[in-house]
Order: C-alpha cells, then structure tokens, then sequence
C-alpha cells in the first residue's frame, strides 16, 4: 500500500489545499492527480475540489476552474485592494492590438490576410508579435492556400488570463460591440485586465 493510499481523505484535502495555494499556474487534473500518484480516481479528485471550494465559499479567496486546470484566486470585490498593493502599471495595448486579438479570439483559426480584411487596414508585425510576447495566440497550422499562411488561434493562457474555462464563455460578439462604441473615448490605448487576478 502507497501512502497515497494510506490518505484519509481529510489528509489528501489538505494536500490538494496546499499544492493549489502554492501553484504558480493553474494545476491541471492530470497534475492533481500526480500528487497521490494516480491512486484517487477523478471522480474522487473532482469531489474533493468540490469540498475545497465550498469551504472556502465565504473566503476573499476562491477555487476557481480554468482552461489550464484548477487555481486559487482573490474573488473580484476584493480587487479594487489588491491593486493598490501593484507599483506596475496594467498592460496597455493599441486599439490594433486589441482589435487583432478579438477577430483572432472570435473567428480563429484564422489567417493575417483575413484579419487585414475584417479590419481594412494592414496588421503590422508587432501587434502579432505582441500577442505572441504575451501567450496569448500562437499558430496552430497553415491555411492550404498560396504562400500557405499560418492559421492563428489564442491559447489556454489566453482562457487562464481571463479567467475563462473555454471560448463559450466569451461575452457574445454583438454586446462586446455595443460595449466598445459605448466605451470608445477617443483614446489609441486601452487596458486589459492584470493576469494576477
């Protein structure tokens, strides 16, 4: 008998506790599972992260599941606080960085060239490169046409920063833009949410 096995499952909660608070990154189930060496199904694990949750259901902190796995994560009325605890600045992106990443998060895979057409002017370069610096897309294959263009999709970092499970949970393209014509100021930058969130 392992001492996975040997866990009461008071004991394999409070390990499931300390990996998740101390976990840099989302822990996927596979990786949860790691730490009893495979001895706990997953209907087990998933009940326990259940458990978790519910204890600390009245906490500023919660258990949250993601695209990359399971994570800890201050709830969002706690952070207006946390903020001020941050010396940098939030990130701060172009209206053509944004606008890429959204035709990129709401239509991918898709090509430059077709991004170019739905914005109507060129994608520079950088933007594409700032979205790759920051995880957020990669290319997931070529499209089989000529020059074969690279397919470009976002990435589970993308989902983790946001704080999404899937791309279902994107808000509907048709309130995102009613939301942006009523938010436009004029402004070339905007802000997106800290990934520390």
């Amino acid at each position: 008998m392992t001492d996975a096995e040997r866990l009461s499952p008071g004991e394999a909660l409070r390990i499931l506790e300390a990996a998740l608070l101390t976990a840099a990154e989302p822990l996927p189930m596979a990786a949860l599972r790691q730490l009893f060496d495979d001895t706990l199904s997953a209907e087990t694990l998933r009940r326990l992260l259940d458990e978790l949750r519910d204890a600390w259901g009245e906490r500023p902190v919660e258990l949250v599941q993601l695209a990359g796995g399971w994570r800890f994560r201050a709830r969002p009325e706690m952070q207006p606080w946390l903020d001020r605890l941050k010396a940098e600045k939030p990130a701060r992106y172009s209206r053509a960085v944004l606008e890429t990443l959204a035709i990129i998060a709401y239509r991918q895979p898709v090509t430059r060239g077709e991004i170019e057409e739905i914005r109507g002017v060129a994608v520079a370069t950088p933007v594409i490169r700032t979205l790759e610096a920051r995880g957020w897309i990669e290319s997931v294959g070529h499209r089989d046409a000529p020059g074969k263009p690279a397919l470009l999709a976002t990435t589970r970092h993308f989902l983790d920063d946001l704080g999404l499970r899937s791309l279902a949970e994107l808000p509907p393209l048709a309130g995102l833009e009613q939301t942006l014509l009523m938010d436009h100021d004029g402004s070339q930058e905007h802000a997106l949410p800290s990934a520390d969130r």
